[in-house]
């Protein structure tokens, strides 16, 4: 390895870490935000239904508008522009929470979908300049390690707000909560001044990855097809943790306190489960997400078949597996089926049907619950599965393509 090459991969391997920190410290914001938020809306005088359509209308604007975005981002390779208003949206709607009154439900949940948008319009730039930057250290192995410190901030978040909430008690909750999204504000703009350093310190980031690539017109290479039907039954057929956490507190299988730490230790899970198959991605391509898959195709039946602990907390252990892997290493392979002057786009495009497909999924299993546990358990296990063998269609023709 000659000197540029080494220095290069040192400078790629310094920008996955800053980014990565700055995404520990923005899961830290938002997903802390997330362990209490449906109970903080329903305080503000927000209907269970209510709460449940404005989740859906967040969740579907913040991976539909990525294909806007995305695109946005190729045409003008303005990736840091997009990055910073998006990170700036999406953290400071969240202590902005705390400014709401009593019954102000509305500008909650207004607050609640603007943070949503905040995401999407950061996320197709945000990855393609991880992009970059992982195609020197192995594009498995930057993304699983950038989603490493991003689901340490997920497990961190919750966690002090559990902690916050021991505190001040639960006697007058709605001011409780309001004194978290407040000092939430502390993660929110150490977030924002970190994305600026990043900004003065690698303006650049593209020009981390050396190989060079003719120009073409964006097109759907039948690989990136199979593969975004396979991403999209695996979405289908992924609950939302929410359904878990509903299922946990049904069943009385542990305290109604302790439901924020099931999230956390979630996190916890996915953050190694991404290292692992990180690492596998880089040495056996996609057929590490076809083992991901297969281990966690099963979580729905170990938790929504039972009340009983130790079986939901295996099932919530698959379920880690199965988030680490869709957040490390099915952006790897994005980056290695687009070309690069298209990448925004191909992530925009992957994780708007990714999240369509996932709302669609949640609220067929959620109705599915409603009716019996069993029926949910077979969609998500049978809709997982499905994703398999397009996972190996797609591996065939990327062969061709």
């Amino acid at each position: 390895m000659n000197e540029r090459t080494r220095k290069n991969l040192t400078g790629a391997f310094a920008f996955l870490t800053l980014m990565g920190i700055v995404s520990l410290f923005s899961d830290m914001t938002h997903e802390g935000a997330r362990s209490i938020l449906g109970e903080y809306l329903n305080l503000t005088g927000a209907s269970a239904a209510t709460i449940g359509f404005v989740s859906g209308v967040g969740e579907l604007c913040g991976y539909s508008l990525r294909l806007l975005s995305g695109f946005v981002a190729d045409r003008t390779k303005k990736y840091w522009a997009l990055v910073i208003a998006g990170y700036a949206l999406q953290v400071l709607a969240i202590p902005a929470l705390a400014l709401i009154p009593e019954n102000g439900w509305v500008l909650a949940c207004g607050l609640v979908i603007l943070e949503r948008i905040g995401k999407a319009i950061k996320k197709p730039a945000k990855n393609t300049l991880v992009s970059f930057a992982a195609s020197e250290t192995g594009v498995g192995k930057g993304f699983a390690y950038q989603e490493f410190l991003d689901q340490l901030g997920a497990f961190l978040g919750p966690v002090i707000l559990f902690v916050i909430t021991l505190l001040l008690g639960t006697e007058k909750l709605f001011s409780t909560y309001r004194m978290c999204f407040l000092i939430l504000g502390i993660p929110a703009l150490i977030t924002l001044g970190l994305v600026l350093f990043s900004r003065y310190r690698y303006p650049h980031p593209e020009t981390f990855e050396q190989t060079e690539e003719k120009k073409e017109a964006f097109r759907f290479r039948k690989s990136f097809v199979f593969y975004m039907i396979a991403i999209s039954l695996f979405a289908f057929g992924f609950a939302d943790f929410t359904l878990i956490t509903l299922h946990a507190a049904k069943t009385q299988a542990f305290p109604d306190s302790t439901l924020s730490l099931l999230y956390a230790a979630a996190m916890a899970v996915d953050a190694f489960a991404a290292l692992f198959f990180g690492w596998l991605f880089d040495r056996i391509g996609l057929k590490a997400l076809i083992l991901s898959t297969l281990c966690s195709a099963f979580f729905a039946g170990f938790v929504f078949l039972t009340g009983n602990p130790v079986l939901i907390g295996v099932g919530i252990v698959l379920w880690g597996v199965g988030m680490g892997a869709q957040e490390s290493i099915m952006k790897a392979a994005v980056s290695s089926i687009i070309p690069r002057t298209h990448r925004s786009a191909g992530f925009g495009i992957f994780e708007t049907g990714f999240g369509v497909a996932w709302f669609l999924g949640s609220w067929l299993l959620g109705a599915l619950y409603d009716v019996r546990p069993l029926y949910l358990v077979l969609v998500s296990v049978a809709v997982q599965l499905l994703a398999v063998p397009f996972y190996l269609l797609s591996l065939k023709a990327d062969k061709a393509d």
